[in-house]
């Protein structure tokens, strides 16, 4: 927007400059106007919106087939500018396959074996194996896991499947593998009410009621911080409650997620039969603690690489997630987060409570030193942002609830899970992951980054071709000569090279060492002073190279329009030149792949096609005043072709020079 509002103010400018100075020179009113709308045909870059929509609009197909889908067409160039990822960790930055392997009930520690969603492992204790019915506070912890819960344990025809949340079909395998199957328990403890998960809470209630029993209760389960300070009471090994010791819980469930175990809370409290509802308040204490069940949801490998190379491109990545601090910082540790051996004054990661205790302006200093946000809140992620943007950073920020909307709408980049996050998230968000995977979104940033530079690479090929024609009109209406090129022969230049010639740019793969450089800086024009000086000086070279084969063809005593006509290819010849030079700004063409874009020798086939019939066919010498031209002239064309392209490789090899010293 800012690119069209300054070509704008140049071109009428120039326009009223041209028009003014011709008519100074006493030229005829006629020829000037025509002189001057050949001025602003010429300079204006008619195919440049086309470009970008066409540039965008290839980024949002090649993410589409690595997963990642894109809901609003700029998220895609916003990409390519990211300088900080706040990532979910469950099922983002790990596998979301949790199994169960550490249960502490009834003062008790117990190991459980096994892997994945199969309901096949057995229990141990002090690494003996044991039979889980032999110890009632571990029935009743596995119980607790069965009956609040919300999701399903699947049999396939291969293997188990699982339907809701991993960390809730996590506890229904335990239990299986304890022989509490969910449709069993479910029909002994039919359910009566329910409290939902909700991040600002932090836990699960539901209430059931079991035939016989002189009493209904409610089953909990949710983080150790939530339910801990609510219970008073706990179960001993015989399933007997007594008051709590919360200080020996804590530390356990500190070991625990040290070992990055996530680390689930389980409780129970009882209440009158004719109780039928159950609400925040009446949950609120009086809880008898059950028991944790911890487990395991190990980091994704290609996270864990995709993690080093955004570190390597200088994207800071932040852990943000509901889970444990010890869970958070042990997770965060493997994926290359979080590296205690540094020596920083700084904490090695920040909770909930310790955001809520900084201000804003303590937050915005906090921020860029810490990489892992634990047990955070949906209101606390939009804190974050705001935190990142007020630092200058461009930020993209993963959410999968509902709560999550305004941290997605905030962000620069909204990032919605496409497995497990909510239609109201979705909509939020600029961008949906398929797979749910880190990884899918460092290739969305890496096409991000290849897509801006397609468009920088159009935009400075445009730009010299246009002020090039332009200049060519600006230098002839100077200096009182005859125009080299007509306003109908500009049209047919910028229709055929911006179709057939500029838009084969943004086919371009991506350059070699994309993500080993830094962002490009959020605040930054699209145009640098060494970009406009490279786009100067080709549309000079441009204008140089096509003033001289045309008045080389009028000195050869060859007629205007055969001189125009060789004026036309000179310059359609020199934008040829420009996209092969420009198809890289670094590297030349045999470091990129002579036919790395095939697009490319197609488009200039074509364009060299209809430029013979423009040459040569009578009935288009009739329509543009063209005329055939000489071999001759043919080799002034190629000449001028070859000694410009030759000139760009020398600019850019020694722009690479200037950079390496």
């Amino acid at each position: 927007g800012q690119l069209s509002q300054l070509l704008l103010k140049v071109i009428c400018v120039l326009a009223v400059i041209n028009f003014g100075v011709g008519l100074l020179h006493g030229s005829d009113l006629n020829h000037m106007f025509e002189a001057t709308i050949s001025l602003m045909v010429g300079m204006i870059p008619e195919g440049l919106p086309a470009i970008v929509t066409i540039a965008l609009a290839i980024g949002v197909s090649r993410m589409a087939r690595q997963h990642a889908i894109i809901r609003k067409l700029p998220a895609v160039e916003t990409l390519g500018s990211v300088t900080v990822i706040c990532s979910d960790k469950t099922g983002t930055l790990t596998q979301n396959e949790m199994t169960v392997q550490a249960i502490l009930a009834g003062g008790d520690r117990f190991q459980v074996s096994g892997g994945g969603y199969a309901p096949e492992g057995k229990f141990y204790e002090a690494d003996q194996p044991i039979h889980p019915d032999a110890y009632p506070a571990l029935m009743e912890c596995l119980r607790a896991g069965t009956l609040c819960n919300d999701s399903r344990l699947v049999a396939g025809e291969a293997s188990w499947r699982a339907e809701g949340d991993p960390t809730e079909v996590a506890l229904l395998t335990s239990a299986a593998k304890a022989g509490l199957t969910a449709s069993r328990v479910a029909a002994e403890y039919p359910r009566l009410s329910e409290i939902p998960f909700e991040s600002d809470y932090q836990y699960m209630a539901t209430l059931h009621r079991r035939e016989g029993a002189p009493c209904t209760v409610a089953y909990l389960k949710g983080s150790v911080e939530q339910l801990l300070p609510r219970c008073q009471y706990c179960v001993d090994d015989k399933g007997q409650s007594q008051p709590i010791t919360r200080a020996a819980v804590e530390l356990i469930a500190h070991e625990l997620a040290a070992q990055g175990l996530r680390v689930l809370a389980l409780a129970r409290l009882d209440l009158p039969a004719d109780t039928v509802t159950i609400d925040h308040d009446i949950v609120a204490k009086g809880l008898t603690f059950l028991g944790l069940q911890a487990m395991i949801d190990p980091p994704r490998v290609e996270a864990i690489e995709a993690v080093q190379v955004c570190q390597a491109a200088d994207i800071d990545v932040k852990m943000i997630t509901g889970d444990h601090m010890g869970t958070a910082i042990a997770i965060g540790q493997q994926i290359g987060l979080v590296n205690p051996t540094t020596g920083t004054d700084q904490p090695l990661a920040v909770n909930s409570r310790d955001l809520e205790n900084l201000s804003q302006a303590e937050l915005v200093e906090t921020v860029d030193q810490v990489s892992v946000f634990a047990r955070v809140t949906p209101k606390q992620k939009l804190r974050l942002v705001e935190a990142l943007q007020h630092r200058g950073h461009i930020a993209a920020m993963t959410g999968d609830g509902s709560n999550d909307a305004p941290a997605l709408q905030q962000a620069d980049v909204g990032v919605a899970m496409g497995i497990t996050g909510t239609e109201v998230a979705k909509e939020a968000a600029d961008m949906v992951l398929t797979d749910d995977n880190f990884a899918t979104l460092k290739a969305a940033v890496e096409e991000g980054r290849s897509v801006f530079d397609n468009i920088a690479k159009a935009v400075i090929w445009t730009l010299p071709t246009n002020f090039g024609e332009g200049l060519i009109i600006l230098v002839a209406t100077l200096l009182g000569l005859a125009l080299p090129i007509t306003p109908l022969q500009i049209l047919w230049i910028n229709t055929v090279t911006a179709v057939l010639l500029g838009s084969t740019l943004v086919m371009e793969p991506k350059e070699p060492g994309l993500m080993q450089r830094s962002p490009r800086p959020p605040r930054s024009p699209l145009l640098r002073k060494a970009t406009i000086r490279r786009i100067f000086v080709a549309a000079v070279l441009l204008a140089i190279f096509t003033f001289t084969t045309f008045n080389i063809a009028l000195g050869q005593g060859q007629p205007l329009p055969t001189a125009q006509t060789v004026a036309v290819n000179t310059l359609v010849g020199g934008e040829i030149a420009m996209l092969l030079g420009f198809r890289s700004l670094k590297y030349s063409l045999l470091e990129i792949g002579l036919f790395s874009n095939p697009w490319v020798w197609g488009g200039i086939g074509s364009a060299i096609a209809l430029q013979l019939l423009l040459t040569y066919a009578p009935w288009m010498n009739f329509i543009f005043q063209t005329a055939p031209i000489s071999p001759t002239a043919w080799s002034l064309v190629l000449a001028s072709m070859a000694a410009f392209y030759g000139l760009i490789e020398v600019d850019k090899q020694l722009q690479r020079h200037a950079a390496r010293r």
